[in-house]
C-alpha cells in the first residue's frame, strides 16, 4: 500500500519515510502538541525580551553591545528548538537504547567540572570553559540522563509484560543509577541541581507504579541527609548564608538578603499592569544582581506588572497541563515515566525560580525554563520538549 497516509511516523519503526513526514497530511503535523509548542516558543521569545531589558545597558558585562545577550539567547532559542527536532525525528524509543552512553556521557562531563576544565561562576564550580565565551553546564543534561536511564530501568520489564509493576531490585538499580551523578553534582557544590534532581526521582518512582514506601522512605531519607549536610558542615558558607537569608530575610539586608529584598522590591513596584517595558527603575539601576539570569522574573513583574508575571506562569502551566496529559495518555510505562519526570522537572524548577524571587523560596541560582538567559538550560529544556512530542507523537492515533 502506498500513498501519503500509508508509511509510519518518521523516526519509528522500520518504516522510516524521512524528513517527508514533516509534510504528509494527517501526519507528524497533526500528532504534534502544539500547545506546549507554542507556549515555549512564546516563554523562549518573552525571555529574549526580558534578557536584553536587564542586559542593554550592563557594559560590565555586554562587552559594550547592548545586543550582546539578546542575540545570544535568540541562538540559544534555535538550537534549542533544533535539538528539539532532531530529538522527535529520533525518538524516545531510539533515545531509549542509546541511554548507557548517554548517560555515561553526561557522568563524564560532571567528573570533568571536578578537573581544571571546570570554571567557577557565583560560587558554583559548575561549568566547562568551552572557547569563544561560551561555556557547558553539564548538570542540566544529567537531567535527563536520569529521567531516560531510570525510565528504561523501571519500565524494562513491565512493557515486556513480566511484571505489573517495578520489583524492588529494580528499583535499587534506577536509585544507584541516579544517585551517582548526583553525588558528582553535589560535590561542585550545586545544591539547586541536586534538589531538581531529587524531585525528578521522586516523581519518575509515583509514576512508574513502584511501591509508596520506596518513596516515603526517600523521604524521610532525604531529610536525615539534609541534617547530615547541614551539621558536617559540607555545604559552602554562601551556600548556608543564602538558606539563613531565607530563614530570616531581615538577617542583613545589606548582604546574604541583598538579592531576595531587590528582588521583592522589583516584583512589588510593578503593580498591576508594571511600569512599562525598558522603564523598570530597578532594571534600569542595576540594583538586581544575575537579572539575566536567575532573576529574570524579576523584570517581568518589575516592568509588565501582575499581568506580565501571570502570563509566564499561565503559560509555563499550559505546558506541565500538555505534559501531564502526555504522560496520562500514552500506552507504554517508559513513555509514562519519562513525561513525568519532565513535569516533576519543570513544575519543582519553575517554583523554585518564582518563588526565590518572591522570598518564598531560598536562592538556589536555579534558571526559570525557556525564560532564563543560559544556553545549557535552554537545550536541555528543549530536549525534553522533544522527548514529550516523541511521546505524543507514537501514541495511537484513536488515543
Amino acid at each position: 500500500m502506498t500513498g501519503a497516509n500509508s508509511f509510519q511516523v518518521s523516526g519509528y519503526g522500520p518504516e522510516r519515510a524521512g524528513w517527508t513526514r514533516l509534510f504528509a497530511r494527517d501526519s507528524l503535523a497533526r500528532r504534534l502538541d502544539w500547545p506546549i509548542l507554542l507556549s515555549a516558543l512564546a516563554l523562549s521569545l518573552i525571555g529574549a525580551v526580558l534578557v536584553y531589558s536587564a542586559t542593554r545597558n550592563r557594559t560590565d558585562i555586554n562587552q559594550g553591545d547592548p545586543y550582546y545577550f539578546l542575540v545570544r539567547h535568540l541562538l540559544n532559542t534555535g538550537i534549542g528548538f533544533a535539538l528539539m527536532i532532531g530529538t522527535v525525528w529520533l525518538g524516545h524509543r531510539t533515545l531509549r537504547g542509546a541511554v548507557p552512553i548517554l548517560y555515561g556521557a553526561s557522568v563524564f562531563l560532571v567528573l570533568l567540572v571536578l578537573t581544571p576544565l571546570g570554571t567557577t561562576v557565583n560560587g558554583a564550580h559548575s561549568w566547562i570553559a568551552v572557547g569563544g565565551g561560551f561555556s557547558l553546564q553539564p548538570s542540566e543534561f544529567v537531567k535527563v540522563t536520569i529521567i531516560l536511564g531510570m525510565a528504561m530501568l523501571l519500565a524494562a520489564r513491565v512493557d515486556a509484560g513480566d511484571k505489573p509493576y517495578p520489583d524492588h531490585r529494580t528499583v535499587v538499580q534506577a536509585l544507584g543509577l541516579a544517585t551517582v551523578p548526583m553525588l558528582i553534582v553535589m560535590l561542585m557544590p550545586d545544591l539547586g541541581s541536586v534538589m531538581v534532581m531529587v524531585v525528578i526521582v521522586l516523581g519518575v518512582l509515583l509514576a512508574s507504579g513502584a511501591s509508596n514506601r520506596w518513596v516515603f522512605g526517600l523521604l524521610g531519607a532525604g531529610a536525615m541527609g539534609a541534617v547530615a549536610v547541614w551539621q558536617l558542615h559540607i555545604l559552602d558558607d554562601y551556600q548556608i548564608n543564602r538558606f539563613a537569608a531565607f530563614a530570616n530575610p531581615d538577617l542583613d539586608p545589606a548582604g546574604v538578603g541583598y538579592n531576595t529584598n531587590q528582588a521583592r522590591i522589583a516584583i512589588g513596584s510593578g503593580g498591576l499592569t508594571g511600569s512599562g517595558l525598558f522603564q523598570g527603575s530597578q532594571t534600569t539601576g542595576q540594583f538586581v544582581p544575575e537579572q539575566q539570569t536567575d532573576f529574570v522574573f524579576t523584570v517581568a513583574g518589575e516592568e509588565l506588572g501582575f499581568i506580565g508575571g501571570g502570563l509566564i506562569i499561565l503559560l509555563l502551566g499550559v505546558v506541565l497541563w500538555r505534559a501531564c496529559r502526555i504522560a496520562l495518555e500514552t500506552t507504554e510505562l517508559y513513555g509514562t515515566i519519562v513525561a513525568a519526570g519532565i513535569v516533576a522537572w519543570f513544575a519543582f524548577q519553575s517554583f523554585e525560580n518564582i518563588g526565590m524571587t518572591l522570598g518564598i523560596m531560598p536562592v538556589t541560582g536555579l534558571p526559570l525554563p525557556f525564560v532564563s538567559y543560559g544556553g545549557s538550560s535552554m537545550f536541555a529544556v528543549w530536549v525534553a520538549v522533544g522527548l514529550l512530542q516523541s511521546i505524543r507523537v507514537q501514541r495511537p492515533m484513536s488515543a
